[in-house]
């Protein structure tokens, strides 16, 4: 490959906003094993936030994402391939890119603040139905008039 095409498939890949529009690949070879990464992403996606159980799982793949990123891209940085190998491996990279993004994108579940929350609701239903219980519930108000 020429040394411009080399470079114009680089700024291909760090361009910014190269993930617009970009499709996560629908498999992909990690390693070795092959990933169904679009169902993956959309899977954890669905749930919006991370549940405890997959907070792991989703982490490794985000080191296993990153690093078949860099390898794809040393292989282009390097000219190990030809210039139509190369296109095909932004691709990639960038589909890897817009997978990373929507896994990033997720917050974990905090479990603190979760519990936090919930002993707030439960003090406000308690100290509900101790109003109601003494007699200081919804109902009008005991004060004398104007």
């Amino acid at each position: 490959m020429k040394e411009f095409e080399r470079k114009q498939l680089l700024e291909r890949v760090n361009r910014e906003g190269a993930t617009v529009g970009a499709q996560i690949p629908e498999r992909i070879d990690i390693q070795g094993e092959e990933i169904d990464l679009q169902q993956f992403v959309f899977e954890i996606k669905r749930r919006d936030t991370i549940p405890p159980g997959e907070h792991e799982r989703v982490d490794q793949a985000k080191r296993n994402l990153r690093r078949e990123r860099l390898e794809r891209l040393q292989r282009i940085e390097d000219n190990e391939v030809s210039y139509e190998k190369g296109e095909e491996l932004v691709e990639a990279i960038v589909g890897i890119d817009r997978a990373l993004n929507a896994l990033e994108q997720l917050r974990p579940v905090d479990l603190e603040q979760e519990a936090k929350l919930q002993n707030a609701a439960d003090q406000k239903r308690w100290m509900n139905f101790l109003k109601k219980a003494l007699g200081r519930g919804d109902g009008p108000s005991k004060r004398g008039g104007r």
